[in-house]
């Protein structure tokens, strides 16, 4: 029988420039919100904003980190965006690497925020 585990989860947002998704990813990473923050992109989002059909390019910026931060990995998103609505979509991974869980469990319970050079 499988059993899933949903104690973690990928956090998404979207962001305007890639220099952005960077610094949400090393701000979330530097307070032991997440233990990664990966981006991709550029892509191309396409959607209804009061009432047009707007077309931008964007950066995805995918966050890993424990279910029990969603709020404050939420929190600090919108503290550093510009959007008057970000995309912060959390999904859970069902089942990963015993080692990377282990891993992203262990950054995120760190005691004392790093510093970046």
């Amino acid at each position: 029988m499988n059993t899933f585990n949903t104690e973690y989860i990928q956090v998404v947002t979207t962001t305007n420039t890639r220099e952005l998704a960077v610094k949400i990813a090393e701000t979330v990473v530097k307070k032991k919100l997440g233990a990664c923050g990966q981006i991709s992109g550029p892509i191309t989002s396409i959607y209804e904003w009061k009432n047009n059909i707007e077309s931008s390019e964007e950066f995805y910026c995918t966050i890993k980190t424990r279910a029990e931060l969603f709020e404050k990995v939420e929190n600090c998103i919108k503290s550093l965006h510009p959007y008057e609505v970000p995309e912060i979509i959390a999904t859970p991974i069902i089942n990963g690497s015993k080692d990377y869980l282990d891993w992203i469990n262990e950054i995120t319970r760190g005691d004392t925020p790093i510093i970046l050079n």
